[in-house]
């Protein structure tokens, strides 16, 4: 079984060939093909590469398949006996892409 771990937005994504991964929001159209370079691990049947930090000539090939917004989160302030209180909710935006290729 072949996989990658992969950094995008700050944060780190295993990813396998066929699978999906949910990154944030990227400005491309749903469709559109997009190259991950920042590869940290490959493993595969031969054995597994680390990179240092990056493993060299390897790229993971990306599909968008939409744009969707993860779950609403809330946040409350209260002060007691203040009659103070706030609440603010937070949808973040997600892409989902679908690994066509993980190559290196």
């Amino acid at each position: 079984m072949k996989y990658a771990i992969v950094q995008c937005g700050g944060r780190q994504h295993r990813c396998e060939e066929g699978g999906a991964i949910e990154v944030d929001h990227l400005p491309l159209e749903a469709g559109a093909s997009h190259t991950l370079t920042e590869v940290l691990l490959l493993a595969d049947d031969a054995g597994v590469k680390v990179g240092t930090p990056v493993v060299a000539g390897a790229q993971v090939v990306a599909t968008v398949v939409e744009h969707v917004q993860g779950p609403k989160l809330f946040a409350f302030r209260y002060k007691a006996k203040e009659r103070q209180k706030k609440r603010t909710g937070h949808r973040q935006a997600f892409t989902k892409l679908k690994i066509e290729k993980i190559e290196g």
